[in-house]
């Protein structure tokens, strides 16, 4: 397969890096759960590099890039320039991970799959603003959380 000079091959598919964090992920499993997220969304698959680290790595970069002097979980930045493409990176906060999953009375590992897919449906072209954008992100988030269930 031929690649234009702007795409190196080893840079395709689903990367996951670790920024003074670290913590068990089946990588395997999440990378081939989250292509059939992608498939199942009539997408194809070019490149997620998926970023874990701390409150305040993830905190600079919302006030940097997003002008938002708040914490967060997730910020997603979507880098395909066609709808049909999923390309991008998702930083996400394993501090905020682990206090949501308190809040939320679940597992640190079902509050981290949730939103691993969340950024994803994000790459797919979904959004969160407003109540009914919302409510369908959600829905798409519990279908797919229990589809890994199955595999």
């Amino acid at each position: 397969m031929d690649f234009p000079d702007l795409i190196d091959p080893s840079d395709l598919g689903i990367h996951f890096f670790y920024e003074e964090v670290s913590f068990d992920l089946m990588e395997d499993v999440t990378s081939n759960w989250l292509k059939t997220v992608i498939e199942a969304e009539n997408k194809v698959l070019r490149s997620i590099r998926f970023v874990f680290c701390k409150d305040a790595y993830l905190h600079q970069i919302n006030v940097d890039y997003l002008n938002h002097d708040t914490l967060t979980d997730v910020i997603t930045f979507p880098y395909a320039e066609e709808e049909a493409i999923v390309d991008g990176e998702i930083f996400i906060s394993t501090e905020r991970i682990a206090e949501n999953a308190k809040t939320f009375k679940i597992t640190y590992e079902q509050e981290l799959n949730r939103v691993m897919v969340h950024g994803v449906l994000h790459l797919c072209g979904y959004d969160d603003k407003g109540k009914e954008a919302k409510e369908k992100m959600t829905a798409k988030e519990d279908y797919y959380l229990k589809s890994l269930i199955s595999l």
